[in-house]
């Protein structure tokens, strides 16, 4: 079936029509994420025991209700209700929590499959709902046939309306029935252009579309569906419509959405007398640029405080911003001290505050005031004073996280000087009784914790609450993996300066999370000092299913688009070099010894069907970030990897025994690598392993790249007695008989790529797991657990390095060495492959820079 939303018109030619709306959004979350490195007060002044008094006289406009219109909602059950159940609709807030801050409005049965009910929305607003049956057992919430909670339905209410929905599961149960799929692209109503980063969803399932705007909603039940595209930052206006879904055919449906303009919202607000004077307000809302990650974060929470703007003190008290939002958008805010939850503005009855408001055709100037920060008068507000270590890093932020039903998402605290940091405590606190705590850096709790509180599950620090304000004094003792910052003794070196085509960088370790983004700028700061010209970002998709196989962006564990976009941007505003790595996230190895990617190709079924699937489904991927690096200027794309081994010409599992892979896999690849290179211009690698059986014959479509990044994490020495220099002949004598034949044959620029652990055994190739098999070395990063079997080595990590850019000071046909697993958002002397703070990055400090020529 073929539904299509408008006329098809001849689509615009030109790849620059592309990528148009991204540039726009990039330029309102990039002004919006500067307002988060501004100090907003002078920590000297602070007096937490005095209220803030606004200047009396400004005027205070009260909301006025948009006009609603009724609309009729009626969904399709599994399976008729047993006696005593009902079943209601869900109206959810994003800002606050999906779980957090719900309105239910119980369904009327037609029949019983068929149940019906009519809800008053205003006009113009996106509902975010979802489906309950309560009784008997308890509360099941509507699950997808994947078995996935549905996290929520869209529907814009531009009008009265109708809207037919079918419930494929319930939480507590599980349904065998017949299912279809939608499947199609979304389009600029006006220019044609295909469009990133639409949210489009069906039947509670979400797809985020890709560069060639791509969405494929599968595993929806047969029936009607109600069909919408949302773009995540307002700037094109909601879609939706009806479709139909047949077993086993896929509805092809091409949408077509009106971009809009934005117009100057101002919000000036006026915050209670009980706030610390001077203190970050900001906002929080149901856009990407008022800190709406479309996830699941900790806690049920899905907005973040590092991506929600920062308003500006005003001479009267008050506090303003002025922001330029999407005419149309139905936008959801709150006004704040930490994010949608904690010290968010209630009403004075305790009840949630979220605003709304329709961005008119006009600039607006909204005045707005917050009744109280508080959800009860019977708990006082708590202050938490931190004082913490002497040792860490000045750009450091220091963060407290709280834990009642779980932990949620970690608060930037304020700034006092002096090592003291300071954080007041509003509410929610309506309850009686004791809550957790904790402190950690750079927003990193799990990774980068107090050590009395360390780990992803800690007890925590204990609060109680009190009728009583109170003031809570903590001393941080000391930060887990970095208690003792270690250096290193550089020794001098005869260096030769490279040729200007010399790389000399870090690529950054994969695992990502909606925080990171505040912390890149500093990343890449970090990543220049140290004399790099190139930064390697690795965005992902992720795999949700093998079978079928389901590969694609997921909000919170994957960067949205335009986050890349503005990474790059970001890391060539300090003049460095970008290549981009596309990489897939896996679900994690129960086993620390297995990579994750071993599990999903050990329970692939590798049939004719799956591989054709898979090269469909990667093919995407590449040209998505292929169209990515184009948009952004980046330098290089980087395809391959050590996990593509089983889809290689002849593949082999790793167990050694064949992958099944077709017989035109050579044919599959070089097509890819031909649409990679139609797409963009720059230079292309691949990512080898360092594998002599590569070397001796290696797959004829390398010859289709440009060249060759080289995989490294060769063992070095099998004794733990072994010295730098065994290292240096070692890795010498690889490169002399192995590597350098290849690259030979080849005739192309070889970088090296090097990924070794700051752990016992580095250097062997084996950091032992205390159970008889060596650890996998991504186990080793953060924010996984610490494998307390393996054993802390840094001058190990640091002696490799430097033994490895000796041997390459020594073979000029190497072009290049990047340093593998850079952990963006924080300094850790973990051990972990990241050179992050570590000794290792004091060797690339004094490498970097002269080989690349810059110092003599």
């Amino acid at each position: 079936m073929r539904l299509f939303a408008e006329e098809k018109s001849e689509r615009m030619k030109g790849s620059s029509k592309i990528f148009q709306r991204w540039a726009v959004a990039a330029v309102i979350l990039v002004l919006t994420g500067q307002a988060c490195t501004l100090s907003l007060f002078d920590p000297s002044n602070i007096n937490f025991g005095s209220p803030a008094t606004p200047t009396p006289g400004f005027n205070i406009a009260t909301s006025t209700p948009y006009p609603a219109a009724q609309t009729t909602f009626t969904v399709t059950l599994p399976e008729p209700l047993l006696a005593g159940e009902s079943v209601a609709l869900v109206v959810l807030d994003e800002v606050t929590g999906l779980a957090l801050n719900t309105t239910q409005y119980p369904l009327n049965p037609r029949d019983t499959l068929t149940y019906t009910g009519t809800l008053p929305l205003p006009i113009n607003s996106v509902v975010k709902y979802r489906y309950i049956r309560t009784g008997g057992t308890g509360v099941a919430v509507e699950d997808t046939t994947y078995g996935e909670i549905v996290r929520y339905r869209l529907y814009k209410a531009a009008g009265p309306g109708e809207v037919q929905d079918i419930v494929a599961d319930w939480s507590d149960k599980t349904y065998s029935r017949p299912t279809g799929s939608i499947l199609g692209q979304v389009y600029n109503a006006e220019t044609n252009a295909p469009m990133p980063n639409i949210m489009v969803t069906a039947g509670g399932i979400q797809h985020i579309t890709d560069s060639m705007g791509r969405f494929e909603l599968t595993g929806l039940p047969v029936g009607t569906h109600q069909l919408a595209a949302y773009s995540l930052d307002g700037l094109s206006l909601p879609f939706q419509q009806g479709a139909v879904v047949v077993e086993n055919i896929p509805t092809i449906v091409d949408l077509r959405i009106k971009p809009t303009r934005l117009v100057n919202v101002t919000f000036y607000v006026a915050v209670p007398q009980d706030t610390v004077p001077g203190v970050p307000v900001r906002i929080a809302g149901n856009l990407l640029q008022l800190g709406n990650t479309f996830a699941d974060l900790q806690g049920g929470l899905s907005v973040t405080t590092d991506r929600m703007p920062v308003m500006s003190l005003q001479p009267d008290g008050r506090y303003a911003i002025t922001m330029g939002l999407p005419v149309g958008a139905h936008i959801q805010y709150k006004y704040t001290l930490g994010d949608g939850y904690w010290n968010a503005e209630h009403k004075i009855n305790g009840g949630w505050v979220v605003r709304d408001l329709i961005v008119p055709e006009q600039d607006i100037t909204l005045q707005d005031w917050v009744e109280t920060w508080s959800a009860s008068s019977d708990s006082g507000a708590i202050l938490f004073e931190a004082s913490i270590p002497s040792v860490t890093p000045p750009g450091d932020i220091v963060y407290i996280q709280f834990h009642t039903y779980g932990w949620t998402e970690p608060i930037p605290m304020w700034p006092l000087g002096n090592n003291r940091w300071a954080y007041k405590l509003y509410g929610p606190l309506n309850f009686m009784g004791s809550f957790s705590y904790r402190y950690c850096r750079n927003g990193q709790c799990g990774s980068a914790d107090d050590n009395q509180t360390v780990g992803v599950s800690p007890t925590g620090r204990q609060a109680n609450t009190s009728i009583l304000g109170q003031d809570i004094q903590d001393v941080v003792g000391s930060w887990k993996w970095y208690e003792n910052p270690e250096t290193f003794a550089l020794v001098g070196s005869n260096i030769t300066p490279r040729t200007s085509g010399f790389v000399a960088g870090v690529e950054y370790h994969p695992f990502f999370q909606p925080n990171y983004s505040y912390f890149a700028p500093q990343a890449f700061a970090n990543t220049k000092a140290i004399g790099s010209n190139f930064a390697v970002l690795t965005p992902s998709w992720t795999v949700s299913s093998v079978s079928p196989l389901r590969f694609a962006t997921q909000p919170g564990d994957d960067p949205f688009w335009i986050d890349t976009a503005i990474m790059v941007s970001q890391a060539r505003g300090v003049g460095l070099n970008v290549a981009l790595f596309p990489t897939p996230h896996f679900p994690p190895s129960p086993d620390s010894s297995t990579p994750a990617y071993s599990q999903f190709w050990q329970n692939a079924p590798k049939d004719a069907a799956w591989w054709q699937t898979f090269f469909t489904k990667y093919r995407a991927f590449l040209v998505n970030y292929a169209d990515l690096a184009a948009a952004t200027g980046a330098q290089s794309i980087v395809l391959g990897g050590e996990w593509l081994t089983p889809a290689l010409p002849a593949g082999l599992m790793p167990d050694g025994t064949s992958s099944n892979v077709p017989a035109d896999a050579e044919a599959q690849w070089r097509a890819i690598i031909q649409d990679v290179r139609a797409r963009f211009k720059g230079q292309i690698f691949w990512a080898l392993p360092y594998e002599k059986s590569t070397f001796t014959n290696p797959t004829n479509f390398l010859q289709d790249v440009d060249g060759i990044y080289l995989l490294w994490s060769v063992p070095l020495a099998p004794s733990p007695t072994a010295t730098k220099a065994d290292f240096a002949t070692e890795a010498g004598r690889l490169l002399d008989t192995e590597v350098a034949p290849f690259a030979s044959l080849m005739g192309k620029p070889l970088v090296i790529a090097v990924s070794y652990p700051s752990a016992a055994g580095a250097q062997s190739g084996c950091v032992a797991n205390g159970a008889g098999n060596c650890v996998e070395l991504d186990a080793l990063s953060r924010p996984n657990p610490d494998l307390t079997n393996a054993s802390l080595n840094l001058q190990t990590q640091a002696d490799i390095y430097e033994a490895m850019l000796t041997a390459i000071n020594a073979r000029s046909w190497v072009s290049g060495f990047i340093s593998r697993g850079y952990y963006m958002p924080v300094t850790l002397q973990d051990k972990s492959t990241s050179i992050h703070g570590k000794p290792a990055a004091d060797v690339a400090w004094y490498w970097y820079p002269r080989l690349l020529g810059t110092v003599k």
